[in-house]
């Protein structure tokens, strides 16, 4: 199988938590031709499109060793045509680059493509979570999204909670969340001021902000689950370091051992048919206080923490899924051949 992941320069990757680099050490090990490439390396060449890749060479063993292995990676550069490409890996950093997915809409009938690029679009940022239906807010947080300003402020004073989340609509990685607080309300036209940016004429330049209900125990942190065609493969709840709401790692939080809870089960029910209708196969959702918060596409992490805390390879399961949609693929395209020369043969009596 040839794999190709678009993703975030090399160099960037950490070894010793990269969930990236921990799927394409599992596709080598297969045996299967495996090349990265980034948004900026896209082409089209006569009417093709294509990347410049970096196909990395096989060697006739594979360290199990994560720093060993990336320290000793060799590629070949090479334009290639995608399509050319049994699987398409998208492991990019967001924000998403709208105009690179428009160049993956000429091969995404020949390639099979995780996340599927219309998944992509409407699951990039934080509004995707107001999709699901939860009349009753069992499983999804009172959430406002707006870049009005009269109407967030009327929203916050008119909430019975004495403190809302507030943050950027396309922030990620825990970036610009901050707690307000009802008795901070002299301060809530600034914050939005700052968040919303703009000058309030041209509202082509202001941005959207969130604001979200505060979920009881958010203070504790939050639980990563990780979600593969729908149904749950691994979690890990992480804790804000002191003094901080943010549980992402990045932004100093810690991380323990989660079992999934009977309600986490049923959010995850709740959810996975959609997340599989709308080609979301592989994602990390966030919950806090049994409500999904933020439901992430483009490079969802958490592999090799969960592997580490639960003596397990989550990679292995990406693989399989990923092997197991290009073989049917390549079923179906056998079948149809076999047909269609069936029908030959009798025209040809």
């Amino acid at each position: 199988m040839k794999i190709c992941f678009i993703m975030y320069p090399w160099e960037r990757v950490d070894p010793d938590s990269d969930s990236t680099l921990r799927l394409i050490h599992e596709a080598i090990l297969r045996g299967h031709t495996v090349a990265i490439t980034s948004t900026h390396n896209l082409t089209v060449r006569n009417n093709v499109t294509g990347s410049f890749c970096d196909v990395i060479v096989q060697k006739s063993k594979v360290s199990n060793n994560f720093k060993t292995f990336y320290n000793t990676i060799e590629f070949r550069r090479s334009q290639l045509p995608l399509s050319g490409f049994d699987a398409i890996l998208m492991r990019d950093n967001p924000p998403l680059d709208n105009l690179a997915i428009n160049f993956l809409d000429s091969v995404r009938s020949d390639t099979f493509i995780m996340n599927d690029i219309d998944g992509l679009r409407l699951a990039n940022n934080k509004l995707y979570t107001a999709s699901f239906v939860d009349l009753a807010h069992e499983f999804i947080p009172v959430t406002h999204v707006s870049k009005n300003r009269d109407y967030l402020e009327r929203m916050f004073f008119e909430s019975d909670s004495d403190k809302m989340i507030l943050k950027p609509l396309t922030g990620y990685g825990g970036r610009g969340v901050i707690v307000l607080e009802k008795s901070a309300k002299h301060s809530f036209r600034s914050l939005l001021d700052f968040y919303i940016g703009g000058n309030n004429k041209e509202s082509s330049r202001e941005n959207y902000v969130i604001l979200q209900e505060y979920v009881s125990g958010a203070e504790d942190g939050d639980v990563r689950i990780l979600i593969l065609n729908g149904e749950p493969i691994g979690a890990m709840r992480r804790i804000p370091a002191e003094g901080d709401v943010r549980s992402n790692v990045h932004a100093g939080g810690t991380v323990v051992k989660h079992t999934l809870t009977k309600h986490d089960k049923q959010l995850c029910k709740e959810i996975g048919p959609k997340l599989v209708r709308d080609g979301i196969y592989f994602t990390g959702i966030d919950v806090i206080g049994g409500k999904l918060i933020e439901v992430n596409v483009l490079s969802p992490g958490g592999i090799t923490r969960i592997n580490k805390l639960n003596r397990t390879r989550l990679q292995e399961l990406v693989i399989d899924f990923v092997e197991s949609v290009v073989n049917s693929k390549e079923l179906a395209i056998r079948r149809k051949n076999e047909f269609r020369q069936a029908i030959e043969d009798a025209n040809l009596g």
